[in-house]
C-alpha cells in the first residue's frame, strides 16, 4: 500500500513537472511568436511606419512638449517677474519654485472658477443641442430631391467657408447698439434698440447665436453624409406598411445617424467648451465678466493680468484637459454600454 502510494506521488509529481515543461515552451512559443509578429509586421508595413513617424514626431514637438511644460509649470509659481528674461544685453535666470499643487487648490477654492466653469457648461450645452437640432433639420431638408438644392446647400455652407474671426467681426457690427443693422431694423418696427453686448442676458444669448451660426454647416454636412448612407429600401419597405413620417424618422433616420450623431456631438462639444475666438472677438467676456469661459479666463491670467500668472494660466489649462478627458472617458463608456464602438 506505501508503495503504491510512493510511485502515485511520484508519478503525479512527474505530471506537474512536465506540464511546468509544457507550459514553459507554450510561453516561449507564444513570446517568440510575437516578437516574429511584430518583426513581421515592420517588415511588411515599413513604409507606412515611416510616412507616420514624421507626423508623430511633430504632433510630440508641437503638443507633447508644450502639454508636459505646461503641467510643469501649473506645479510652480512662475510669472512674468520671475521667469527667465532678456532685457537689452542682460540676461536674468528664471528664480521661481516648485509649489507642488497649490496652485489647483487655489483655483479649485476660488468662486471664480465654478462661476465659469457654470456658463461654460450652460453655454456649450445650450450650443451643442441648437446646432445639432438645425443640423439635423437642415439635413433631412437637403437630403430630399427639390429644385436649387444644390444652391441651397452651398448657401449653408458658406459660414463654415468663411474664417471664424472675419464671422465674428460681422456679427458684432450687426450687434452694434447705435448702427447696427438689427437695432434698425427693430426701430424701422417701433421696437426699442436692444442692448445685444451691453447686457448680460443679451451678451449670453449673442455669443451663442454667433456660435450657432458658426457650427450649423460642419453639423449638417456631417448629418447629411449619414442620411445619405441609409439604405432607401428601408424607408420604402416602412411606407408600404403603413408607417408615417414620424415613425420612419424614429425608427430608421435615428438609429441609421446614431454612429455619426456620437462622433460630431463629441467633437462639436470638445470645440464649443474651447471656443475662444466668439467669446473674446465677440464681448471680450463681457460685459463685466459674464461671458468669460475657462478659457478665456486662462487667456486673461497670462497675458492680461499684472504681473502675468504664467503658473496660473497652466494651472487652467491642465485643469481644462482633465474636464474634458473626463467627459471623453464618460461618453465612450455610455457608448459602449449602448453597444457602440468606438
Amino acid at each position: 500500500m506505501a508503495a503504491h502510494t510512493s510511485q502515485s506521488v511520484a508519478k503525479a509529481a512527474g505530471d506537474d513537472v512536465e506540464n511546468d515543461a509544457a507550459a514553459r515552451g507554450r510561453s516561449r512559443r507564444t513570446d517568440s511568436g510575437n516578437t516574429g509578429g511584430l518583426r513581421r509586421a515592420l517588415a511588411t508595413h515599413w513604409y507606412a511606419w515611416a510616412m507616420v513617424a514624421p507626423v508623430v514626431l511633430v504632433l510630440g514637438v508641437i503638443i507633447g512638449w508644450p502639454l508636459v511644460r505646461g503641467v510643469y509649470l501649473s506645479l510652480t509659481d512662475a510669472n512674468e517677474r520671475n521667469v527667465a528674461r532678456t532685457i537689452g544685453a542682460r540676461h536674468i535666470e528664471a528664480t521661481y519654485e516648485f509649489v507642488g499643487l497649490d496652485n489647483y487648490t487655489a483655483v479649485l477654492g476660488d468662486p471664480v472658477f465654478l462661476q465659469r466653469l457654470v456658463w461654460t457648461v450652460m453655454w456649450t450645452v445650450a450650443c451643442v443641442s441648437i446646432t445639432f437640432t438645425l443640423g439635423l433639420v437642415l439635413a433631412n431638408m437637403l437630403n430630399r430631391d427639390f429644385r436649387g438644392r444644390a444652391a441651397y446647400r452651398m448657401a449653408l455652407i458658406l459660414p463654415w467657408a468663411v474664417p471664424g474671426f472675419v464671422s465674428v467681426f460681422a456679427w458684432r457690427f450687426l450687434f452694434n447698439r447705435d448702427n447696427g443693422i438689427l437695432n434698425k431694423i427693430l426701430d424701422g418696427g417701433g421696437i426699442a434698440a436692444i442692448p445685444w453686448l451691453d447686457d448680460p442676458t443679451w451678451a449670453k444669448f449673442s455669443v451663442v447665436a454667433v456660435n450657432v451660426w458658426l457650427g450649423v454647416p460642419f453639423m449638417m454636412v456631417a448629418l447629411l453624409g449619414g442620411l445619405q448612407s441609409i439604405p432607401g429600401e428601408l424607408y420604402e419597405a416602412a411606407e408600404m406598411d403603413g408607417a408615417s413620417a414620424w415613425q420612419r424618422f424614429r425608427h430608421i433616420t435615428l438609429p441609421g445617424l446614431r454612429a455619426v450623431s456620437m462622433t460630431v456631438i463629441l467633437l462639436s462639444t470638445i470645440w464649443t467648451f474651447n471656443m475662444f475666438p466668439v467669446i473674446f472677438l465677440l464681448t471680450r467676456g463681457g460685459p463685466g465678466d459674464s461671458t468669460e469661459i475657462l478659457v478665456t479666463q486662462a487667456f486673461r491670467e497670462a497675458f492680461v493680468a499684472s504681473p502675468r500668472d504664467f503658473a496660473g494660466s497652466a494651472t487652467w489649462g491642465v485643469l481644462i484637459l482633465a474636464l474634458l478627458m473626463i467627459f471623453a472617458l464618460v461618453y465612450r463608456r455610455s457608448l459602449r454600454k449602448q453597444g457602440e464602438v468606438w
